[in-house]
């Protein structure tokens, strides 16, 4: 009989490997660890090149922006884009139809895009509700779990392009736009049906991670170039020296910054070109200037957000810069400990090294093919917007398809030197033009109207009406003719618009016979000086009538003829 045959050999050679896998380890540690293996738990380290936790954090900013975004669809909406709103979009989508001439087809659909050609118009407020509390409800839970699938996600695109598309002016800012574009990346950041946050069978597709940073690039370049080739102010460094003070909708601390002596604001502009115009080139020069790319750019947007009420632009712009962040960068957001999220990402690390990872299965292999397919078409798309950078006639803010799939943006090209603002006045006077008519101010809930009053800290709510009023100062009424509708609706005192509104002097009373607008030029007050010590923020001077006193009355035919409702008397 052999020996030293099969059955002796073997327990011999599994000796021998056990041997070998402790060559060459520390004294005192564990069988089977060699010096090539972190331990796991609360002196792990992750390394670089995975993406686990960034999908995680990053879907998490994402769904915050869109839970802000639905919050404001459901407090406006109705008295914006309802069945009595400013500008009904039960009136936009029925001239949408009969631009095309017949029923609801595919010319009208792509046109528009929304949910809403399905719905019943005879309840439009109810409609808008639904969709914003669907948009809430699903961009809630993706906040508070970090889980998210492809069909929720592909949810919350659809409810908010379904609202941008019939939301006229009032959705016509550049970041509505940038949160579809950001919205439409982040369903092919997930897997298709599971809600594991460490969905092991789907890691983060490089493709998708470098479609965030195309658009993060695109974002800040744009922005950058836009003001080199805009306002003259941005080439010689002054535009600081005026933009804190003429923004939309300033905050406190825009009152004190205004007030930095001229060799700040001069760095200041210096830095914003630096910021949009060099620190996105980062993006492609390795891991540690992209992770730099991201930390400069989102440290960029927590000052915006400090120095002003800008929406939840800057809030949003952070969004795709946490793709520039890896495992190992963001590991310290998590907690330590074994069976955690970080322990977890560290195992499927171990395992990837070692290559015990399983085959790809048919299902990756189709998600690999999708996500080569996403490319190309954002590659395809890109080629208008990337003429449009290299263009001299720039434009920006601006969607090339119905989808807004890939879009230009830019953000104050030219600045304004001078802040001018509509403020809206009310009388019971019988007679409008008698020089003892007392007139009364209605406030807003931000922009500025009483110079007395404290300015607002709001971000990343939004006023949709007082950043449009701000619009509204530049231009004619003739140019704004909803604000004469909103006047109308204040001669009734229309509960649905005063909710738009922080003060109606007629609460209780009946409701002004006259309503006028005037035009009045805004100046902070100086710190230390007369009016601030009288408690005014604001130094403000007439500079004449914006829209002459109307009555009721007189705006019967005007509503009329644009098919808007007429407000009701109480």
């Amino acid at each position: 009989m052999r020996t030293g045959g099969p059955a002796m050999a073997a327990p011999e050679e599994s000796l021998r490997r056990r041997k070998a896998g402790n060559a060459g380890a520390e004294p005192g540690s564990p069988p089977g660890r060699g010096p090539g293996r972190e331990p796991t738990g609360c002196n792990a380290h992750l390394r670089a090149g995975t993406f686990w936790l960034t999908r995680i954090v990053l879907l998490r900013a994402l769904a915050f922006v869109y839970f802000v975004a639905f919050l404001v669809a459901f407090h406006q909406n109705k008295q914006l884009i309802g069945d009595r709103g400013l500008l009904p979009c039960r009136t936009y989508l029925k001239s949408v139809q009969q631009y095309f001439r017949g029923p609801v087809g595919w010319d009208a659909v792509s046109y528009a895009p929304t949910l809403l050609w399905l719905l019943d118009w005879s309840h439009m407020d109810s409609n808008l509700d639904t969709l914003a509390l669907l948009g809430l409800g699903v961009s809630s839970f993706v906040l508070l779990t970090g889980c998210a699938n492809m069909a929720l996600m592909a949810t919350l695109w659809v409810l908010y392009m379904s609202l941008v598309n019939v939301g006229q002016i009032w959705y016509s800012f550049g970041w509505e736009s940038q949160l579809l574009e950001t919205g439409f990346l982040g369903i092919f950041l997930c897997p298709l049906w599971s809600l594991s946050r460490l969905p092991t069978g789907t890691p983060p597709s490089q493709i998708v991670l470098w479609g965030f940073r195309w658009l993060i690039f695109r974002i800040m370049l744009g922005a950058g170039l836009i003001k080199i080739r805009g306002d003259q102010c941005w080439r010689d460094l002054t535009c600081m020296d005026f933009h804190y003070e003429t923004q939309p909708v300033p905050n406190p601390m825009a009152y004190f910054l205004h007030q930095s002596p001229w060799w700040v604001h001069r760095f200041e502009t210096l830095s914003n070109h630096f910021l949009e115009l060099v620190v996105p080139f980062f993006l492609f020069l390795g891991r540690r200037m992209c992770t730099l790319h991201g930390v400069l750019q989102i440290l960029f947007q927590a000052v915006l957000i400090i120095s002003g009420n800008l929406s939840f632009l800057n809030w949003l712009t952070m969004v795709p810069s946490v793709a520039c962040f890896d495992d190992a960068t963001l590991g310290f957001l998590f907690p330590s400990g074994p069976g955690g999220l970080k322990d977890r990402v560290l195992k499927l690390q171990e395992e990837a090294a070692r290559g015990l990872r399983p085959p790809p299965r048919y299902g990756c292999m189709v998600r690999q093919a999708v996500h080569v397919a996403l490319g190309i078409l954002v590659a395809w798309l890109s080629v208008p917007v990337v003429v449009n950078l290299l263009s001299p006639t720039q434009v920006m803010n601006t969607s090339f398809n119905p989808l807004r799939i890939v879009n230009t943006y830019g953000a104050f090209g030219s600045i304004t030197k001078e802040r001018t603002e509509v403020i809206l006045q009310g009388t019971a006077s019988l007679n409008a033009s008698m020089p003892d008519a007392v007139w009364e101010d209605y406030e807003f809930k931000c922009k500025p109207g009483d110079p007395g009053r404290r300015l607002c800290l709001i971000s990343p709510y939004h006023y949709r009406l007082d950043w449009l009023m701000w619009f509204a100062a530049f231009q004619t009424y003739e140019h704004h003719e909803w604000i004469l509708y909103l006047a109308g609706k204040l001669l009734a005192n229309d509960a649905t618009a005063l909710s738009l509104l922080a003060l109606n002097p007629f609460e209780n009373r009946a409701p002004p016979r006259w309503v006028r607008g005037e035009h009045y030029r805004y100046k902070f007050s100086r710190p230390g000086g007369r009016h601030a010590a009288a408690g005014k923020w604001w130094v403000r001077r007439r500079l004449g009538p914006y829209f002459p006193p109307v009555s009721l009355p007189d705006l019967k035919d005007y509503f009329q003829s644009r098919e808007w409702p007429y407000p009701e008397l109480p």
